[in-house]
C-alpha cells in the first residue's frame, strides 16, 4: 500500500483532473496481482470490459454456484427413492397381559416379560404434500439469486474500467497538447535568443521563457507518472500487458443519434433489478415450502422382523414375521409457527421492494445528473473553438508587440499560457463528454444513448 500512497501523492501534486483521486484507492488491491502476458497494440473500451470480466477472480464463483445447485437438486430428488431402515431392541417389562380364566386340563400360555426384536423396513413415498417439489424450486430460486448477485458484482467492473480508460484518454490528450506547447515554447525561445543577439531583448526576457519550459517539463513528468499508474492498474484488471505504446481507441460516437435523450426507469436494464426479481422468486418458493410442510404424507411400507415373541404374542420362541401396508401421517406441529413463518417471508419481500425502490431512486438521480453533465459539456464545447481562435489571435498579437517592444515577454507568456489552457480545456471537455455518455450507459445498462445530435458530436470529435 505504500506504493499506492506514493502514486496518490503524485496525482495530488499534479493539481488537475481531480475526479480520479477518489477512485484510485478502490483499485489499490489490483496493483499487487500478476499481469497478463499478452500484449495488445490497440485497445477499445469494450475489449477492456470483456478482458476484465474474464480476468476477475470472482468469475470462478459462477461455476461453483451451478455445481452447488446441481448437488442440492440431486440430494432432494433422492427423497422419492425407497427409504431403508434397520432397528433392534430388547425390553423387559414388569407385567404382561394374562387371560384371567382357568380351564381344567387346559394350559393357557402366558406372555414372556423379556422381549427381543430386530426389524428391517422399507418405505416408499406415495405423496409428500409437495415437499420435494417445493425444495427443488427453492434451490433453483436461491441459485438464480446468487447468480444475479454475481452479475451485479461483475457489472460493477465496468464502472472501474470507465474511470481508468477515460482517465488514460484524457492524459494522452493532455500529453499531446503538452508536446505542442513545448514546441511553441522552443519557437519563442529561439526567437528571443535572436532578439538578444540583436540587442532587442535581455537575458531576463529569455529566463521568462525558460521558466515556462521547466514548468511544462514538470507537468509532463507528473502526467506521465499518473498515466503509468493508470496503465498498470488497467493492465492488472484486464490481464493484458499494456504500456505507453498501446493505442487507446476513442469510443465510437454512435451512442448519439437524436438531439435529446429522454430516459425512464422502464428502460433500466441493470442486473440489480434482475437480482431483486430473483430474490422475490426465492421468497415465493419459501412460501410454498411452508405450505407443503404442513400437508399430510402418504407412504407404503414393508417390514420384516425376527423377534421373541413374534406376531404370536403367546409364542415364547424367536420367530420371523412380516408386515406391509399404507401409512397416512399428518404432523400438526408446523401449524404453531406457520403464521410467523409467512409473516417473516412477507417482511423479506417488503424489504426487497424497498431495496428496489431505493436503487431505482438513486439510479434516477445519478442518470439525471449525467444527463445534465452531457448537456453542460455540449454547450461548453460549442464555444471552445471560438475561445481557442481568439486566444490564438491574442497570442500572435502579443508576439508582434514583443517584437515592437510595446509589451514585455512576461505579458506575452501570459497570453501563450492562456491559449494553452484553452486547448487543454477543450481536450478535457471532449473526454469528459464521452465519459458522461458512458457513465449514463453504465447507470442504466443501455446499449444506445440517443442523447447527442450526431452532426454536433462528429464536428466536436473530428477537431484535434
Amino acid at each position: 500500500m505504500q506504493q499506492v500512497d506514493k502514486i496518490i501523492l503524485n496525482i495530488k501534486a499534479l493539481g488537475f483532473y481531480p475526479f480520479v483521486l477518489s477512485r484510485l484507492r478502490a483499485f489499490a488491491p489490483f496493483l499487487f496481482c500478476l499481469l497478463g502476458t499478452t500484449a495488445f497494440g490497440q485497445l477499445t473500451i469494450d475489449e477492456c470490459y470483456e478482458k476484465a470480466r474474464e480476468n476477475y477472480p470472482l468469475v470462478k464463483r459462477y461455476n461453483l454456484i451451478e455445481q452447488s445447485e446441481e448437488y442440492n437438486l440431486k440430494n432432494v430428488s433422492k427423497g422419492y427413492l425407497p427409504q431403508f431402515s434397520l432397528s433392534a431392541k430388547a425390553t423387559y417389562q414388569t407385567e404382561v397381559t394374562t387371560i384371567p380364566i382357568s380351564v381344567p386340563g387346559i394350559d393357557i400360555p402366558s406372555m414372556r416379560k423379556d422381549q427381543y426384536q430386530v426389524v428391517a423396513g422399507v418405505s416408499q413415498t406415495i405423496w409428500d404434500g409437495g415437499v420435494v417439489s417445493s425444495k427443488k424450486k427453492n434451490i433453483k430460486a436461491g441459485a438464480d439469486s446468487d447468480k444475479m448477485k454475481y452479475e451485479v458484482d461483475m457489472y460493477a467492473l465496468n464502472g472501474r474500467i470507465n474511470d481508468l480508460f477515460f482517465g488514460i484518454l484524457l492524459l494522452n490528450e493532455q500529453l499531446r497538447l503538452n508536446s505542442v506547447y513545448m514546441s511553441e515554447l522552443r519557437r519563442n525561445h529561439d526567437r528571443m535568443a535572436s532578439f538578444i543577439a540583436n540587442g532587442l531583448a535581455n537575458d531576463a526576457d529569455l529566463d521568462g521563457i525558460r521558466v515556462e519550459q521547466l514548468t511544462a517539463r514538470q507537468n509532463r513528468t507528473n502526467m506521465e507518472s499518473m498515466r503509468k499508474a493508470f496503465l498498470q492498474m488497467l493492465s492488472v484488471m484486464t490481464g493484458v500487458e499494456i504500456d505507453t505504446a498501446t493505442v487507446f481507441i476513442i469510443p465510437d460516437t454512435d451512442l448519439k443519434q437524436d438531439a435529446a435523450f429522454t430516459f425512464n426507469l422502464n428502460e433500466n436494464n441493470r442486473p440489480e433489478l434482475g437480482m431483486f426479481d430473483a430474490m422475490n422468486r426465492q421468497m415465493e418458493a419459501q412460501r410454498k415450502s411452508v405450505a407443503a410442510m404442513n400437508l399430510p404424507r402418504i407412504s407404503a411400507f414393508i417390514q420384516a422382523g425376527y423377534a421373541a415373541p413374534g406376531l404370536n404374542m403367546f409364542e415364547q420362541d424367536f420367530a420371523p414375521y412380516a408386515i406391509g401396508g399404507v401409512q397416512f401421517l399428518w404432523n400438526f406441529g408446523g401449524l404453531y409457527t406457520r403464521k410467523n413463518d409467512l409473516n417473516k417471508i412477507n417482511t423479506s419481500i417488503n424489504d426487497i421492494e424497498i431495496q428496489r425502490e431505493t436503487f431505482l431512486f438513486n439510479t434516477l438521480l445519478q442518470a439525471t445528473q449525467q444527463q445534465f453533465e452531457i448537456e453542460k459539456y455540449l454547450k461548453i464545447m460549442e464555444e471552445d473553438d471560438r475561445i481557442i481562435a481568439m486566444r490564438e489571435n491574442i497570442r500572435r498579437s502579443a508576439e508582434a508587440k514583443v517584437e515592437n517592444g510595446t509589451i514585455s515577454v512576461i505579458d506575452m507568456m501570459r497570453e501563450v499560457n492562456a491559449e494553452q489552457n484553452a486547448r487543454q480545456q477543450k481536450a478535457t471537455h471532449k473526454i469528459e463528454l464521452l465519459k458522461a455518455l458512458y457513465e449514463l450507459k453504465f447507470k442504466l445498462k443501455i446499449e444506445n444513448v440517443h442523447s447527442i445530435q450526431h452532426s454536433t458530436l462528429n464536428s466536436q470529435f473530428s477537431t484535434q
